[in-house]
């Protein structure tokens, strides 16, 4: 007998709004779990491979205790150190972990469609943790989910996402998610910012942040690419932080009880001040919370 094709997660993009939902509602059951004793896990006895050929702090770990509250083992693999720096090429190396047979690989890799390659290559599931510029599906889930338990539903919200949009593998899957759910998108950021076709996508694109804000329900800041600053897409940090960070003031033009998100890691002061971040407005660390239930529910609905 053939054994069924692995359910990959390698872009929201064409993602059925039923399923969004399933797999947000998989993540609550999950949320309401966690810190009891009797939990099921349904990974036991498998192994969960996370391969990051990129840095990382809370998607990995996110993944790695997700991953382990369902049982499984977890094999955590980086860039460095490994036979990549002898030339391996990305194929071979994932080939050799899926001859070990874990169940599945959530991978990170700095080219964009990567994922979908090695999803053609492997025998077990592939979770995309971000490829390139292209998608990050399970921050997205996370988001949609954080903004969830703050509204309930998000038909007819308008959610505002500001900054770097170009190369924003965020910004694009949670447009996308978004959108399925039911919400108004605005996408806000320097002319140099925002790619061509933003409009074809289904929201509204501005570079004035005032009317941005101006009623919105949420907005989520997204971290400024200093690595690509090279591009002089900026004059400077410091111009960014004065025409499009999110201070108190700016904040106050949000609808009342909107909230504010960030994916991480902030540049404080940037994107956003303390007293933002750390405000009553803030869900960031509840994005990092709700994370861990969001990706229980990609590996149990993947493996």
């Amino acid at each position: 007998m053939t054994a069924p094709a692995p359910a990959h997660l390698l872009a929201i993009e064409g993602m059925a709004r039923d399923s969004i939902l399933a797999l947000l509602e998989r993540a609550a059951i999950h949320k309401r779990a966690m810190g009891q004793t009797a939990r099921a896990t349904p990974l036991a006895g498998q192994v969960v491979a996370n391969l990051f050929f990129e840095d990382s702090t809370r998607t990995r770990s996110s993944f790695e205790i997700a991953a382990k509250l369902l049982g499984a083992e977890v094999l955590n693999w980086t860039a460095k150190g490994s036979s990549t720096s002898k030339g391996e090429t990305l194929l071979d190396t994932v080939r050799n972990i899926d001859a070990m047979r874990p169940v599945a690989m959530v991978i990170r890799h700095s080219s964009s469609g990567a994922l979908t390659l090695v999803s053609r290559h492997v025998g077990c599931a592939v979770v995309n943790a971000g490829d390139g510029t292209h998608e990050h599906p399970s921050q997205a889930l996370l988001d949609a989910f954080t903004l969830r338990e703050a509204f309930g539903s998000l038909e007819g919200r308008t959610v505002t996402i500001v900054g770097d949009i170009l190369h924003s593998r965020v910004a694009r899957s949670n447009l996308h998610c978004l959108k399925a759910l039911g919400a108004t998108v605005v996408a806000c950021g320097p002319p140099t910012m925002l790619p061509e076709g933003l409009e074809e996508l289904g929201c509204r694109v501005t570079s004035d942040l005032g009317s941005a804000l101006e009623g919105a329900d949420a907005v989520m800041m997204l971290r400024i690419q200093l690595e690509r600053q090279s591009e002089s897409l900026l004059p400077s940090a410091r111009e960014y932080a004065h025409l499009y960070g999110l201070s108190q003031a700016r904040a106050s033009k949000l609808k009342k009880g909107a909230v504010v998100l960030h994916p991480g890691p902030i540049n404080r002061g940037v994107e956003m001040g303390t007293e933002v971040a750390d405000g009553p407005q803030s869900v960031i660390l509840s994005q990092v919370e709700n994370g861990v239930a969001v990706r229980m529910a990609i590996l149990e609905a993947c493996a």
